[in-house]
C-alpha cells in the first residue's frame, strides 16, 4: 500500500484533508463522505488499522523508515494536517457563511450529498437481497439520527472523551455526520466552537510571545476539554477503523449499501428549509452555561416556490451536484 508520494500528491492530500476536516464541522456532513467522493477513504480506514501493536514495537526499537512505510505515514500526515488546519480556516469561513447564508449553505451541502448518492450508486455493482438489506439499514438508522432530540451540555473530561469517540465517526462513516452527532451529546458549541475558538487564541497568544494566557483558568478549562476531546478522537480513529478495516474485507459491498444508506438518510439533516426549534421552560428559552440557547430540534417545512430565496437555494443544490459531478469527470479523466 505505501508508495512515495510526490510534491503534487502531498499538496493533493493536504487540500483533501481541508475539505474533510471543513465537512466535519458542518453539522449533517460528513468528512467520510468526502473521502469517499474523492477515492482515499478505504486508503484511510486501512492506514489507520496499520496504528497497531507492531506499528509500537517498529517505532520503540528505532526503526524509524519500517514505521512510516508500514503506517503509510506520509498519507495519514497530510490529510490530517489538512483536516486540522481546515478547524482554523476553511471551518470559520464556513461557520460565518451558516451565520449570514445559512439557507445557501444547507441547499449546496443538500446537492452536494445527493450528487454524492449517484457518484457511489453508479459503479456499485448487482443489488442483491442483502446488498438492499443493508441499503434499508443505513437509511433507516440515518432518517432515525436526523430526528433525534439534543440533550444538555455536559463538560464532564470522561464524557468528553465519549464525545470524541463518537464524534469522529463522521470521519470514519461516511453519512454519519459528526457534528450533528456532538449536538445530539449537546457538546457541539463546547467542543466544535469555543474550546477551538480558545485554543486558537491561546496559539496566536503565545507565538506573540503573551503566556499570561496560560494563566488563565477559564482557558486552561477549555484546553483540558479539547485536550481530553482530542485523545477520544485519536483513540476512536484507530479503533473504528479496525473494525472497519475488518468489515470492508469480508463484506465489502453490503457495507458499502449501507454508507449509501447513510448518506441518504443524512438528506433528512441538511434539508435546507428548516426552522430551529429551542428549548423553553417557563416561557423562558433555556440557556446554557455560556448564555446560548440550546437547540431541540428543527422544523422542516415545504419551501414556497413563489420567493426568490427558493429558487436561489434550488440553484445552489444544482451547484451542489454539479460540483460532485465535475470530481466524478475529473476522477474518470485520471484513471
Amino acid at each position: 500500500m505505501y508508495q512515495e508520494k510526490t510534491f503534487t500528491q502531498k499538496v493533493t492530500l493536504f487540500l483533501k484533508g481541508i475539505a474533510m476536516g471543513g465537512a466535519n464541522k458542518v453539522p449533517g456532513v460528513s468528512g467520510g463522505m468526502v473521502a469517499f467522493v474523492m477515492g482515499f477513504y478505504e486508503e484511510l480506514i486501512f492506514s489507520f488499522q496499520r496504528v497497531n501493536s507492531k506499528a509500537l514495537k517498529l517505532l520503540l526499537k528505532g526503526r524509524f523508515s519500517s514505521f512510516l512505510k508500514y503506517t503509510n505515514f506520509t498519507f495519514l500526515a497530510y490529510v490530517m494536517l489538512g483536516s486540522m488546519c481546515s478547524y482554523f480556516s476553511v471551518s470559520l469561513l464556513l461557520d460565518y457563511f451558516l451565520k449570514h447564508y445559512e439557507l445557501y449553505v444547507w441547499a449546496w451541502f443538500f446537492g452536494m450529498i445527493i450528487g454524492s448518492i449517484y457518484y457511489i450508486s453508479k459503479d456499485f455493482g448487482k443489488w442483491t437481497s442483502a446488498n438492499i438489506i443493508s441499503l434499508i439499514v443505513g437509511i433507516t438508522i440515518g432518517l432515525l439520527i436526523s430526528f433525534m432530540t439534543p440533550a444538555r451540555e455536559n463538560d464532564n473530561l470522561w464524557f468528553v472523551f465519549l464525545c470524541g469517540i463518537i464524534g469522529v465517526s463522521g470521519m470514519t462513516l461516511p453519512g454519519l455526520s459528526g457534528s450533528f452527532i456532538l449536538i445530539l451529546l449537546g457538546n457541539y458549541v463546547l467542543l466544535l466552537v469555543d474550546s477551538v475558538n480558545v485554543l486558537g487564541s491561546v496559539i496566536t497568544s503565545c507565538l506573540s510571545g503573551d503566556f499570561s494566557v496560560l494563566k488563565d483558568t477559564v482557558k486552561i478549562r477549555y484546553l483540558k476539554i479539547i485536550s481530553v476531546f482530542t485523545l477520544g478522537s485519536a483513540f476512536g480513529l484507530v479503533s473504528i477503523s479496525h473494525g472497519l478495516g475488518y468489515v470492508l474485507k469480508r463484506w465489502n459491498s453490503q457495507v458499502n449499501a449501507i454508507i449509501i444508506g447513510f448518506i441518504s438518510g443524512s438528506l433528512g439533516i441538511v434539508w435546507p428549509w428548516k426552522k430551529t426549534i429551542y428549548k423553553i421552560e417557563n416561557g423562558a428559552f433555556l440557556l446554557d452555561k455560556k448564555g446560548n440557547k440550546i437547540i431541540e430540534n428543527y422544523e422542516r417545512f415545504i419551501p414556497n416556490i413563489e420567493k426568490i430565496d427558493t429558487w436561489t437555494a434550488i440553484g445552489f443544490i444544482v451547484l451542489g451536484i454539479v460540483l460532485i459531478l465535475v470530481i466524478d469527470y475529473y476522477g474518470n479523466r485520471r484513471k
